[in-house]
């Protein structure tokens, strides 16, 4: 670790000494008010023939400097968005020359009109990724994250083991502004059901990254991307939004709402940038399990009934700063801080009807279950970006700090029932959870064109994370509580990871090809401190990427890639020790679990703005939650294994339809095909496979005195993940209705989710001795209206975004 640091050090130190002056230019950029416009692109042109030497943009005061220049004779080209491209008279360089400011006129008319023209559709397709625009969607107001994403295409929020999937495959890296959460399966969704959507500005699908990218996610990454003001100055907005889920035999108390705002101030040399944001979330499910079990003749079903409620109440806040030491160096600091205090009640009813010897016998268990679990984190990230002489040639520098801490307080009262419904007996047990983790972590890239066409990027990353979890069972027993010594342990996790990267890039006329290779060596050490259990682990894992992209002409292109993915357990898989649901149901974790690897090969043809992708993922050992059940007890535990081979074959197609001037189509349609195979799972082959369909289409429609619409509808058929089936298909028919006044500056809007109520999950585990069928209804239909106010100038640039050093870890800390 140290030597790691020291030579990052001097990688930064070192590299800062290559740039050198020989003669500059410099001067500033004014518009027609003679104040300063910050941001402009400036390129030296070579006289006559106009080819371009080089390029830089304006400080944030509106000044430009451009080095090492020949002698010779050149001219100035100066644009930005919203005002007219400037070019000046001829310069004659002999030596170091200031030149007067260069005026340029804003396109004040022409601006208005690409606004309004060039909006962004709900989804964007781009070369290599997918790009939700969350933050002009009127169908995605008022709600949270996770529900966002539900109305993505190839997206889905799969409610039984809280896990998101992107075509049809878990193990999906989530970043937030390009930095990921330390959570993972049912904490992700519990972290993304508090996110606003109104925080939302877009979120990235990128289905196969590049070797820059952790190598984390074998499904690939989806990137949050939080909304930024965009202005020189002080300026910000401020949103307020009301919902209610409206759903059947439910709790009158399914209100939700929230408070957010956003704030930016830039002047000289300093961007200050923050927001903060309160909610309020609700969140209800009933879930109806069926199974059977069979041992020494006695024949078991147990139905079951669950009525779970969780609320919740947040708080988000981040400030941050960029200094601009010079024009190409900046340095910046940030600190986020969230926090969540839920509370869960859960009622659950199980009979039990046995048959042996032909006779027939019944009772029953009624649970009540309450628990409180706050959430809270604390992230500090510090950073250094120097641009060089060269166009392009950058290094960039992050230094981070994470801690979270979550603690969860659960009581059970259990009361067993004859047949009669008369009590026989009843059991209270509690159960405490401390966990802390703390994660260290420091990476650089840099950035080296080699001419026009070429470049060369490389870095290295170092992570180091602690995690501490201590875990109390307890039974009331004789009127005292008495420690569970079988259930109770304290369990410490510490793992190191070190990456090298390096990508190549060239461009030809009509292709591009970029080929890169990451390198992680992983050092891990799981101790259970209870049982005296200890599990260590080091291996060095190689992850190739290659794209290639072919120019047939302006409106056709066709892409190629292949890139190796991995995903490793989280630590609360990791921990050995078992979580009581019920007196029928445990969770427990498992110490042995192997990360799982996973090949992808792409192609994807486009013309114009459609698409069509075809996909093939192989992963071996794949991660998946399985259920164990004891047919003498009854007992049902859940627990993760590693499943022999996933394969998963996908073909995608995307469509935007211009129906009319005030009326577009966006449609998509993606068929998938996955098998699934271990020659021994829990004693037994198994294996399973099944073709799925995902459709998704979305009209928006431009109306009168600054209304707009939305509608889309999505459908899921019936599907398989790993042992488990969905057997219904899944859709809904969302809409909204937005109104803009005050020059745009101030939207209401209003939105419904899964209007015809049709969106709840089925499905079934059939395997070896499970035999099981669920049904889970959830607050699919919510209703809200919400009101955003922007202040200050909208117009300029955003303060940076940053991929801190903790991209690949955050994501598999457990939490709830």
């Amino acid at each position: 670790m140290k030597t790691f640091f020291t030579l990052i050090a001097c990688l930064l130190v070192c590299g800062t000494s290559f740039a050198q002056k020989i003669s500059k230019l410099s001067g500033k950029v004014v518009d027609e008010k003679n104040q300063m416009v910050p941001f402009a692109i400036v390129r030296l042109l070579n006289f006559p023939d106009t080819s371009v030497v080089k390029s830089v943009s304006t400080n944030p005061d509106g000044e430009f400097v451009i080095d090492q220049v020949k002698n010779g004779d050149y001219v100035i080209n100066v644009s930005i968005v919203g005002f007219k491209t400037k070019k000046t008279a001829k310069l004659t360089v002999t030596g170091d020359l200031n030149i007067p400011a260069i005026g340029i006129e804003s396109t004040t008319k022409q601006l208005k009109e690409v606004s309004v023209q060039g909006k962004k559709p709900f989804i964007e397709h781009q070369i290599d990724k997918t790009v939700l625009n969350v933050e002009n969607s009127i169908v995605s107001t008022g709600g949270s994250a996770l529900e966002v994403l539900e109305k993505a295409p190839g997206v889905q929020i799969d409610r039984q083991s809280d896990q998101i999937k992107l075509n049809n495959k878990s193990g999906v890296l989530v970043m937030i502004d390009g930095k990921t959460n330390f959570l993972s399966g049912a904490d992700v969704t519990t972290l993304l059901s508090n996110m606003s959507s109104d925080q939302i500005s877009t979120i990235e699908l990128i289905t196969n990254p590049s070797s820059k990218y952790d190598a984390a996610g074998n499904a690939g990454i989806i990137n949050i991307k939080l909304r930024r003001n965009k202005a020189y100055g002080t300026n910000g907005s401020v949103t307020g939004n009301l919902g209610r889920g409206i759903i059947p035999d439910a709790p009158s108390d399914l209100y939700r709402g929230g408070v957010s705002l956003n704030l930016n101030h830039r002047q000289g040399k300093w961007n200050v940038y923050g927001n903060g944001s309160f909610s309020r979330k609700v969140n209800f499910n009933n879930t109806f399990l069926t199974r059977t079990t069979e041992s020494d003749g006695l024949a078991s079903v147990l139905t079951q009934n669950f009525d779970r409620q969780n609320t919740g109440v947040g708080y988000q806040g981040k400030i941050g700063t960029d200094y601009y030491a010079s024009e190409k160096t900046v340095f910046g600091v940030m600190i986020d801080a969230n926090t969540v205090s839920s509370k869960l009640s859960n009622l659950s009813n199980t009979d039990i009807n046995e048959m042996k010897n032909g006779i027939a016998s019944s009772s029953s268990i009624i649970q009540n279950a309450n628990s409180e679990f706050p959430f809270n984190n604390l992230t500090a990230n510090f950073n250094i970006k120097h641009d060089y002489n060269k166009d392009g040639k950058s290094i960039t520098f992050d230094a981070d700090y994470s801690g979270f801490g979550n603690k969860k307080d659960e009581n059970f009262l259990a009361n067993y029932l004859d047949a009669d419904g008369t009590p026989t007996k009843n059991t209270t047990l509690k159960n405490a959870t401390d966990a802390k983790i703390n994660v260290y972590a420091a990476k650089t890239d840099l950035t080296l064109p080699l001419s026009k066409t070429m470049k060369i990027e490389a870095g290295l990353k170092s992570s180091y994370v602690v995690t501490k979890n201590d875990f109390i069972s307890e039974e009331f027993v004789s009127g005292a509580w008495q420690n569970d010594l079988g259930k109770s342990n304290y369990f410490v996790y510490k793992e190191n990871i070190n990456a090298a990267y390096t990508n190549f890039a060239k461009e030809w006329d009509k292709w591009q090809i970029q080929i890169g290779l990451r390198a992680e060596h992983t050092s891990s050490k799981g101790n259970s401190v209870t049982d005296n259990k200890e599990v260590k682990r080091s291996y060095l894992s190689l992850f190739p990427t290659v794209f290639i992209n072919q120019k047939l002409n302006k409106d056709n292109n066709i892409r190629y890639s292949y890139s190796r993915r991995v995903d490793r357990p989280n630590y609360q898989q990791l921990n050995p020790f078992v979580f009581y649901m019920d007196p029928l149901a445990v969770d427990q974790g498992n110490p042995y679990l192997k990360p799982q690897f996973t090949d992808n090969f792409e192609i994807g043809y486009t013309y114009k703005q459609a698409s069509f992708t075809l996909n093939y993922s192989d992963t071996r050992d794949m991660i998946t939650q399985i259920s164990k059940q004891d047919d003498a007890t009854r007992v049902i535990s859940v627990i993760r294994e590693n499943l022999g081979r996933s394969q998963n074959f996908s073909a995608s197609v995307y469509v935007p339809v211009r129906v009319f001037s005030w009326w577009n189509l966006q449609n998509s349609a993606s068929l998938y095909y996955s098998k699934f195979k271990d020659g021994n799972l829990e004693g037994a082959a198994y294996s399973a496979n099944k073709a799925a369909v995902n459709l998704y289409t979305s009209s928006s429609f431009t109306l009168p005195k600054n209304f707009s619409l939305e509608i889309n509808f999505w459908f899921n058929s019936p599907r398989v993940s790993g042992v488990e089936q969905t057997t219904i298909p899944q859709y809904a028919l969302n809409a909204g209705i937005q109104k803009t006044m005050l020059n745009k500056k101030l939207k209401f809007r209003l939105n419904m989710d899964d209007i015809l109520l049709t969106n709840h999950w089925e499905g079934k585990l059939a395997y070896q001795n499970i035999n099981m069928t669920v049904v889970n209804h959830y607050i699919s239909r919510r209703a809200y209206i919400s009101i955003t106010y922007a202040f200050g100038n909208q117009n300029v640039k955003s303060e940076r975004t940053r991929n801190t050093a903790t991209d690949d870890i955050k994501g598999r800390a457990g939490s709830n």
